[in-house]
Parts: structure tokens; C-alpha cells; sequence
């Protein structure tokens, strides 16, 4: 669809790769945000001025609760971030439900650094009782509220809850949603140790992709929006 079209949906992702599946879809702009939540809301900000009038929070995530195997599918009712909770579009998110056959609407926590450790995981499980956390949803939540539009949540578990997460997985985040290949080699040349849980991630995350692009065709154009509209 032209980006400059009214009536598209925004999907706002991480990583390139998460974006890239979601702009496979017809009446959806995605955006990429590296991690850098400031530049995401800048992108995001642009995209509803240039006509989109919805936003949907799509990606993986790391698990907080305990039994979320990497895989499994989430649908945000909620999305918690510094003591507020922002309500998903009750229509949509009970849309997506359906189409991908996922069984409850769970809270996501917003979070505004990575979650290296698996201790760093259960406190903020213990502090928001959200069952995965992501560093989008809060901030495509705290926009659709400013000004008005319907969000969503979908997001695929890609570490759970017990996992620890190599140094070398994030300094291999670009500020384009790509990965620095070298500064991943670097890492792991400056600290072999972590190859064995940096490859246990690398499954995991691939499998999660697999299920978000499964996700994503069941969903169909406009991720699930349009059929609402």
C-alpha cells in the first residue's frame, strides 16, 4: 500500500526481520526500532501522520512466567509500563485470538532495556504479573492512546523465563533493527564461553520467527485490522 494512503495499519517491531514479515501484509506499514524506543516513536509518529489508523505491537519477546516454551503465541489484553496499564483494542485483540488459536489475553510488560537474566525476568513478572515483556508495546500503547487509535499486541516467546541472554545477542543490534555480524564475532572472539548459549538462542529465536510468520498468514491483510474496519 502507499505509505502516503489513509487507513493503513502500523506494525511496530525491533528487528528488521520482524518487520519485514509483518509488511508482507496488504494495508500494513512496519517500522523498526532497534531498541531505541525514541527513535521508534519517531517513526511511528510519522506513519499516523502520514494516515495509519491503527498500530499493532509485533515481534517475540522474552518470556516472564514460568511453562512459556520459545514458540508460543501471545495476544496483549494489556500492556503495563512504570505503574500504568494501557487496554488493547478488545475487538482486534479478540480477532487475532481467534485466527491464530490462542486460548486467553495475557498482560505484556513494556520495558525499556533488554532483560539479560533470568532474575531480571521473575522480578518483573513479580512486579506487573505480565506474562511476557517486550521494548515496543509500551511505546506503540502510550501513542495509540495520545491520539486516539486502536492498538494490539502479538507477540511469540523467543527466551523464556529461565533464560540468560549472551552479551554477544545484544551488542548485535543494529539501530536499524539489523545485526552487526562483526560485533557479534567480536564478542564471542573476546568471550568463547557464551557460543553455546548464544547458538541455544539463535534456535530458539528461529523457531519464534517461524511461528510469528505462521501467525502473520493466519492473520492476513492488515494483520487482522481490516476485517474490523
Amino acid at each position: 500500500m502507499n505509505g502516503r494512503e489513509p487507513g493503513f495499519v502500523i506494525a511496530a517491531a525491533g528487528l528488521r526481520a520482524e518487520a519485514r514479515i509483518a509488511a508482507r501484509s496488504d494495508g500494513v506499514r512496519a517500522v523498526a526500532g532497534g531498541g531505541d524506543g525514541a527513535r521508534l516513536e519517531q517513526l511511528i509518529e510519522r506513519s499516523i501522520a502520514e494516515g495509519g489508523q491503527a498500530i499493532i505491537s509485533f515481534g517475540i519477546a522474552a518470556g516472564l512466567a514460568p511453562g512459556l516454551a520459545p514458540g508460543a503465541c501471545i495476544v496483549g489484553g494489556e500492556v503495563v509500563h512504570a505503574g500504568r496499564s494501557y487496554r488493547a483494542d478488545a475487538a482486534w485483540a479478540a480477532r487475532i485470538e481467534e485466527a491464530i488459536g490462542s486460548t486467553e489475553l495475557v498482560a505484556i510488560a513494556g520495558t525499556d532495556h533488554p532483560l539479560t537474566s533470568a532474575l531480571q525476568k521473575r522480578a518483573l513478572n513479580a512486579e506487573t504479573d505480565a506474562v511476557a515483556a517486550d521494548m515496543e508495546s509500551h511505546s506503540v500503547a502510550q501513542l495509540a492512546t495520545r491520539h486516539g487509535l486502536p492498538f494490539a499486541v502479538l507477540r511469540v516467546i523467543a527466551d523464556p523465563a529461565e533464560r540468560e541472554i549472551p552479551s554477544a545477542a545484544l551488542v548485535g543490534m543494529r539501530s536499524d533493527g539489523g545485526i552487526d555480524v562483526l560485533a557479534v564475532l567480536a564478542s564471542l572472539l573476546e568471550h568463547p564461553g557464551q557460543l553455546p548459549a548464544l547458538l541455544r538462542l539463535a534456535a530458539d529465536t528461529r523457531r519464534a520467527m517461524a511461528e510469528l510468520l505462521r501467525c502473520h498468514n493466519l492473520l492476513g491483510p492488515g494483520l487482522g485490522f481490516r476485517d474490523l474496519a
